[in-house]
Parts: structure tokens; C-alpha cells; sequence
């Protein structure tokens, strides 16, 4: 936690990000939060300060995330993030899910369609940040990760039968999902 005009370190060290000043080389913070450092591919991590509302707001690398498919193709799906853990996002982030991050064995047999669909809630990790023009990556290559809730077509919720099958416990029909091996007391409708 940071307070207003601390000196955070030496533009020898870091690069100045958001919420942050410059003066005699060094970085000094220039509201109260959170001091963040992020290494952005750069040589020099990015410090930036946020205030505190505003610190849970972005979902990081490594981090398992809740989000709802909106359109699959045969190359992905897209998602929206709706949680990091079991926090609610407040902005709405966009996620993809490309079909060689969808498992980690026999990845070019994977088929987008048989995996999600579009309503269906999905544990995911953040593979790779996104920015303002393009979505986060996301990959449900882990058996804890994949399909956690789905409906058919029937409306009923549907009870996980496989690692890659889904049932309907009204018509018994049977679908195909990436499902999230996730211990019941966990899943929330």
C-alpha cells in the first residue's frame, strides 16, 4: 500500500505505469493504492499504482477465472470473464479459447463444437493478457478446467457422465464437453 508522493524506486529499476510520476529520476506514486509491478516483456518492470477499488479489476497471468462462452468456430470460443476466483469482475473482460488450448493431449483432434457451446460457464486460466483491442487467452488444458454448467437443449441443467460428455437428465440425450473435473461443492448453479 502506497501513500501519495511516495517514492516507489529509481527509473534505473522500473518503468513508470499508471498512477505514478516521474521527478530527478525517480518514481513516485501520485494517488493512494496499491503499488503493482508487472513485467510486461519489457526489460524493466512496469510499476503502476491503483487505487484500492480498482485492484481486483484485471484477471492476471495464472489466475482461474469463471466465464460464459458467447460464440464458438472451429478455431475457438470466445467467452466472457465474469470472475477471477471467486471474485465479480465489474468491467467485462472478452477470453479466448483457441482449439489447441482446449486439452493438453491429442490436441489437433480437438473439435471447438464438441467441447463448448455458447451459455456454457467455464473454469479457465489466464494464459496470456489481453489489452484494449484484443481478448485475454485462456486454456482449459488441466482436468480441473473446462465445462463446469451446461444446459440442453431442453433447458435442464445438464450432470457430467465423462472427462468429454455432458447428459440431460430429462431426455437422457448426451453431449459432447470439455468438462471441468470439479468437486460438487464447489459448483455453484
Amino acid at each position: 500500500m502506497s501513500t501519495k508522493c511516495d517514492r516507489l524506486c529509481s527509473t534505473d529499476d522500473c518503468m513508470p505505469g499508471t498512477g505514478v510520476y516521474l521527478r530527478h529520476g525517480y518514481i513516485y506514486s501520485s494517488l493512494a493504492g496499491y503499488v503493482l509491478r508487472k513485467n510486461e516483456g519489457e526489460e524493466l518492470p512496469v510499476i503502476s499504482v491503483v487505487r484500492e477499488t480498482e485492484a481486483q479489476l484485471l484477471p492476471d497471468v495464472g489466475a482461474i477465472v469463471t466465464c460464459k462462452v458467447t460464440s464458438i468456430n472451429p478455431r475457438f470460443a470466445k467467452v466472457h470473464i465474469l470472475y477471477v476466483g471467486s471474485t465479480p469482475l465489474k468491467d467485462r473482460f472478452r477470453g479466448t479459447i483457441r482449439k489447441e488450448d482446449v486439452r493438453a493431449t491429442e490436441k489437433d483432434r480437438v473439435e471447438t463444437y464438441k467441447s463448448f457451446r455458447p451459455g456454457d460457464i467455464v473454469l479457465a486460466k489466464v494464459i496470456s493478457l489481453g489489452d484494449v483491442q484484443s481478448n485475454y487467452l485462456l486454456t482449459t488444458a488441466e482436468n480441473e478446467l473446462g465445462v463446469v454448467v451446461a444446459h440442453s437443449e431442453a433447458g435442464a441443467q445438464m450432470v457430467p457422465i465423462s472427462w468429454c460428455e455432458m447428459q440431460c437428465p430429462r431426455t437422457h440425450a448426451k453431449e459432447f464437453r470439455k468438462v471441468a473435473r470439479v468437486q460438487p461443492e464447489y459448483l455453484q448453479a
